[in-house]
């Protein structure tokens, strides 16, 4: 990878280069594909616990953020030591969405392992590390649920592409939502995906993605890319998503597991619940709409889950208003919001009539957090107000 410099300072935090937000320090722990295991996830709340706020934030793109940390060194030392920040150097740019889904239910394959092969050539990669911290690369395997959030640079598998059923995987290669061609094999596909943000770089040194470019520079970078690609294959990438959302409740994997999906109050994990997710030693996901998965359960441990935690604050009601709103820290906790968003969000919950639609509350005209998906902004006004938009 060829990547120029950004007249700009990427200002998105990581774990070595935290935010200095109103309540104190604020770290993102990237998750590539929202995976996590128990014992990070353990190594996470108590560092949560002992050096922030007591809390796990679940952001929009399945990682986790700790804020108010008093602690910025131990809170990395942590990190590292879970296995959560490999490489100080490419900490940020670790920016992978996954189908949540993905080798347990539905799917045309298992993409997991693209993911992992994706995240390894990206830290392998020196040029890489100077990649825009906001560049979102996806690997949807199929059903369209990551390919619908247009990421920067997102390969989406095919299914009747190879004569053999056990034959190389193939990927059409998707820019910002506009498929330029298709890749066979997961060397070709991580190759194509990490060009794409190479030829970022190249057409338009000053951009952080591919939505800032104009149409013309947008098109050099289709075109640069579909040079080195088989023409596309697949029908429409941003088809709706096979699988309903959200993924809350109870749910069969194919191979006659359990998974669990559940939510939070405010999208805010306490340290003391996600200590007893890991204590269930199973895998967990983090999803792009602050879901959490627990994976590959048992019938009698999915029971025991649903028991044990439903009353500490884990949500596994589909019907439930968290399922369906989500909102930034607002005041005090950033000094550009106009409202105390979270404390405004839970009386809208409380006493509020139930969401019909997907709904976000910022604080301000940033709208930090807000989903890709079309949904309603919720922004608080300088006069102490709200507006409601549709974005």
């Amino acid at each position: 990878m060829n990547q120029p410099a950004r007249a700009a300072t990427d200002r998105c935090p990581g774990v070595f280069d935290t935010h200095p937000a109103a309540d104190g320090a604020l770290a993102r722990v990237r998750l590539p594909g929202g995976r996590i295991r128990p014992d990070q996830l353990e190594v996470l709340a108590k560092a949560a616990a002992e050096h922030a706020d007591g809390h796990l934030e679940l952001t929009v793109r399945g990682n986790l953020q700790l804020r108010g940390i008093t602690d910025v060194e131990a809170v990395a030392e942590a990190v590292v030591a879970a296995g959560l920040a490999p490489s100080s150097t490419h900490d940020k740019v670790r920016n992978i969405e996954l189908s949540p889904l993905t080798g347990r239910i539905g799917g045309v394959a298992d993409a997991r392992p693209l993911a992992a092969a994706l995240d390894d050539a990206l830290r392998a990669d020196p040029a890489a590390a100077s990649l825009s911290g906001r560049f979102l690369f996806g690997i949807d395997d199929g059903r369209g649920d990551i390919a619908a959030r247009r990421p920067d640079a997102c390969a989406v598998l095919r299914a009747g592409t190879s004569p053999a059923v056990d034959g190389p995987v193939v990927a059409d290669i998707v820019i910002g939502g506009v498929a330029v061609g298709s890749a066979t094999g997961p060397e070709a596909i991580v190759r194509a995906l990490i060009a794409v943000a190479a030829g970022l770089g190249e057409v338009a040194p000053g951009a952080w993605r591919v939505r800032d470019l104009d149409a013309d520079t947008r098109l050099r970078l289709e075109e640069l890319t579909a040079s080195t690609l088989d023409p596309a294959i697949g029908d429409d990438p941003d088809a709706p998503p096979a699988f309903r959302e959200p993924i809350v409740g109870w749910f069969d994997q194919d191979d006659g597991a359990v998974l669990l999906g559940a939510v939070v109050e405010l999208g805010r994990l306490p340290a003391r619940l996600a200590e007893f997710i890991a204590a269930v030693q199973a895998p967990v996901v983090f999803t792009p709409d602050r879901e959490i998965l627990l994976c590959d359960l048992s019938e009698g441990v999915a029971e025991t889950v649903v028991r044990v935690l439903a009353p500490m604050g884990l949500i596994f009601d589909a019907a439930s208003p968290w399922a369906s709103v989500s909102c930034c820290v607002g005041a005090p906790g950033c000094s550009s919001a106009h409202a105390p968003v979270r404390e405004d969000l839970l009386q809208r919950v409380r006493e509020g009539d139930p969401p019909d639609e997907r709904e976000h509350w910022v604080g301000c005209a940033r709208g930090c957090g807000s989903p890709a998906q079309s949904h309603v902004s919720v922004e608080a006004t300088p006069d102490g107000g709200y507006e409601r938009r549709r974005r």
